[in-house]
């Protein structure tokens, strides 16, 4: 299946300025993935190039080797992967059987590049959430 539904997109912050059509041009970039409970879906080091946003399951985050939190439907991880291709800051493990969707950076970019209005509403967005960590 190709495309991520719509309504679970509306719920990551990082798209929230965008409208409904700009919301749904890039909801059909995403790829269904799934996971078996166990399986480790990112590992911290490695190359990055997607981001994930949770369908059904749980998965676990390590920092280092310790636990640090779960995340469950609706929730989200491997954002700035979308953007800069860098090393993995975290290693994520399907608690459970897991589908996600997933946006590799190679089907992204020409997304963002040929259409600045996204662009700029994302780098907007980003901005506002790099002022509320370092704020919060």
């Amino acid at each position: 299946m190709r495309g991520a539904p719509v309504e679970i997109l509306r719920r990551v912050p990082l798209f929230a300025d965008l409208n409904p059509s700009e919301i749904a041009q890039i909801a059909s970039l995403f790829k269904e993935r799934r996971f078996d409970a166990g399986q480790t879906v990112i590992q911290e080091g490695s190359g990055g190039a997607a981001f994930f946003v949770i369908e059904s399951g749980e998965v676990t985050v390590f920092l280092g080797a310790k636990e640090h939190t779960t995340l469950e439907a609706g929730d989200y991880f491997g954002e700035i992967a979308m953007f800069d291709e860098g090393a993995r800051m975290a290693t994520i493990r399907a608690r459970s059987d897991l589908v996600c969707y997933g946006l590799t950076y190679w089907d992204f970019r020409p997304l963002v590049e040929s259409n600045g209005v996204i662009g700029w509403k994302l780098l907007q967005r980003m901005a506002k959430m790099l002022r509320a960590a370092r704020d919060g």
